[in-house]
């Protein structure tokens, strides 16, 4: 009865129940999304293990002992002397982080940059000449940080400050 009263006295009816209503639906929304994620979050994390053998003694050290190992193994690496097998092992692991964040970074922008252009140039195909200018110098720019992971890579590898 009520609702039949607010249809025949405003004629904007459902947008003031969808504006009444927003809050409610969001509350349910952010609760199933949460739920869902607790969900997915308990699906794919597996549970604690129960070991029947003996537990090795890397597993019985405390936290704070492996933090300070880890802290202390760079030390360890530089004091080994030349025979240190950290240093090289460590740097071919930079190199390829170096490398490759650089080629997913280059490769994203320029993905994004190419969208955009083509979006204006679809817009506006009376400036496609100076977008089309713009757009390649850029992209050399980009290209050109790239290198410059590349360059990093193979300083690391090839000619390593770090090892004498």
């Amino acid at each position: 009865t009520l609702v039949r009263e607010l249809r025949e006295k405003c004629h904007c009816f459902p947008a003031l129940l969808a504006t009444k209503m927003s809050a409610p639906r969001s509350f349910v929304l952010t609760g199933a999304v949460l739920l869902s994620c607790g969900a997915l979050f308990s699906a794919f994390v597996p549970t604690p293990v129960t070991r029947t053998s003996a537990p090795t003694a890397s597993s019985n050290l405390p936290t704070a002992a492996m933090s300070a190992a880890a802290l202390v193994a760079p030390t360890a690496a530089h004091a080994a002397g030349e025979g240190s097998v950290w240093i090289p092992a460590l740097s071919a692991v930079g190199a390829g982080f170096a490398i490759g964040l650089a080629a997913i970074g280059s490769g994203v922008g320029q993905g994004i940059a190419s969208g955009r252009c083509i979006d204006g140039i679809s817009r506006q195909p009376e400036v496609a000449d100076d977008l089309r200018g713009v757009l390649l110098l850029s992209l050399a720019f980009m290209e050109s940080l790239t290198i410059y992971g590349l360059v990093i890579a193979l300083v690391l590898l090839f000619a390593n400050p770090l090892i004498k």
